[in-house]
């Protein structure tokens, strides 16, 4: 699947608790405040800042799961 620099970034988690500053490894120094969220029923949850979408491997959001 190719992504554009439109396309948010997804990571997969293990943990329904996460956090989020925006950094990437390229240049951690870019990035905004230090944001903890909690991933719902929905299986994942969104940044506010950055739009870094967080899905919880194995919920009921992990598609790679579902097509094993």
């Amino acid at each position: 699947m190719e992504t554009d620099r439109f396309t948010p970034e997804i990571a997969y988690v293990t943990s329904p608790r996460v956090a989020c500053d925006g950094a990437s490894e390229s240049n951690a120094a870019l990035g905004h405040p230090r944001v903890y969220m909690q991933i719902d029923e929905t299986g994942f949850v969104d940044c506010g800042y950055c739009d870094k979408r967080f899905v919880l491997k194995g919920g009921p959001a992990d598609e790679a799961s579902a097509a094993a």
